[in-house]
């Protein structure tokens, strides 16, 4: 199964009209691990005006759960989940601290706000596509290894783990459907004097981009 979901835990803040929003982001993957960290935030910040938060479980995204933490019905909690949805994310929780500044923000404000402090908090912290690829261990000379970066650059790949040696060894992952051609283009490229093993599905996150 495919999903995606944030690169990693992290938090942003900003002000808006004298309030300060942070916004708090976690990878989570049981309904438990979402509000426990919900309750964690709560704890931290117990002194904040509000403690609203979203979250979205499952591979297919099928538990969806906000809070508006006592803003007014739909300003904070909904805008938050709709931002989640909008980047296609799952297995993420994101809780939005607010501190009033004194200002009045309005009910258009309101969304404008919650909503763009998790969005800025993803553009920030980045986004992964979580697949199952194949592993395939190249085993290579130095001078053909050279040639390896514009390989993967061309064929939108990414090694991983690679070790300088005797020989260079390094592992790229590929779709399943892709393995066949991806070993022929190799071989092609190298007139078959390279050492390829299969090394099996593994989960992989593949970093997506943003602009």
């Amino acid at each position: 199964m495919e999903f995606r979901t944030i690169k990693e835990d992290g938090q942003v803040q900003e002000e808006i009209k004298k309030s300060r929003f942070i916004c708090h982001i976690k990878r989570v993957t049981t309904e438990d691990e979402a509000r426990n960290f919900i309750q964690a935030v709560k704890k931290e910040h117990y002194k904040a005006t509000h403690n609203c938060s979203a979250f979205i479980l499952g591979e297919r995204s099928e538990m969806k759960r906000s809070s508006d933490d006592g803003e007014p019905s739909g300003t904070a909690g909904v805008p938050m989940l709709g931002v989640l949805e909008n980047h296609q994310l799952t297995n993420v929780c994101a809780v939005v601290t607010r501190y009033f500044g004194g200002i009045k923000l309005g009910a258009g404000g309101l969304i404008r706000a919650y909503s763009s402090n998790v969005a800025l908090a993803i553009k920030e912290i980045g986004i992964v596509h979580i697949k199952e690829q194949l592993g395939l261990r190249i085993a290579l000379s130095y001078s053909q290894y050279q040639e390896i970066p514009n390989f993967l650059k061309t064929n939108h790949l990414q090694e991983q783990d690679t070790s300088f040696t005797e020989q260079v060894q390094t592992t790229i992952f590929v779709d399943k459907d892709d393995k066949d051609s991806v070993i022929e283009e190799l071989i092609e490229l190298f007139n078959g004097k390279i050492d390829i093993t299969d090394q099996g599905l593994r989960k992989v996150e593949v970093p997506i981009s943003l602009s």
